[in-house]
């Protein structure tokens, strides 16, 4: 290799990662294995962004929908649909009716949501438009998800994944 293409080389890499490194964080919806870490699935969100979970109730064999919003690092819950009162499900909640499905704002917020993906919940995430089978995703084990934001280095080398 020649000398010139070397430095060359170089400083085309030096370029590429102040670039980088000068794009502004982006915050970003992450799935990651509960006991090793490994990352299931990482989603662009924004402040105002819908995340949800979808499942089936095990007991009640019914939909239960547990609705989130994206504000800055946390999961602020805002909606829940269920369809009948069974074990683990509000029963003492001032719940309205639309359309047959029991519906209420619950209060709270979460930085972290650890849920257990199983085939007989047929869990389903929601980020946004976009719908992610969970249970495919992660195997069925157990996932905590979360908000982090990601510099724009980590956002420019993941572009470069295969």
């Amino acid at each position: 290799m020649s000398r010139k293409f070397a430095v060359a080389a170089a400083l085309l890499a030096v370029l590429a990662l102040g670039t980088a490194s000068a794009v502004p964080a982006q915050r970003v919806l992450v799935v990651e294995d509960a006991q090793t870490g490994e990352t299931y699935l990482t989603a662009p969100v924004e402040n105002g962004t819908t995340v949800a979970l979808e499942y089936t109730h095990s007991v009640e064999k019914t939909r239960v929908y547990d609705g989130y919003t994206v504000d800055g690092d946390r999961l602020v819950m805002t909606r829940m649909e269920f369809e009948s009162y069974g074990w683990g499900l509000p029963s003492g909640a001032n719940v309205t009716r639309e359309n047959g499905t029991f519906v209420y704002d619950p209060p709270g917020a979460l930085t972290r949501l650890t849920v257990a993906p199983g085939s007989v919940a047929d869990h389903r995430l929601h980020v946004g438009n976009r719908t992610y089978d969970l249970v495919a995703l992660t195997d069925e084990r157990s996932v905590d998800v979360h908000v982090t934001q990601r510099s724009g280095l980590a956002a420019a080398i993941h572009l470069l994944d295969p």
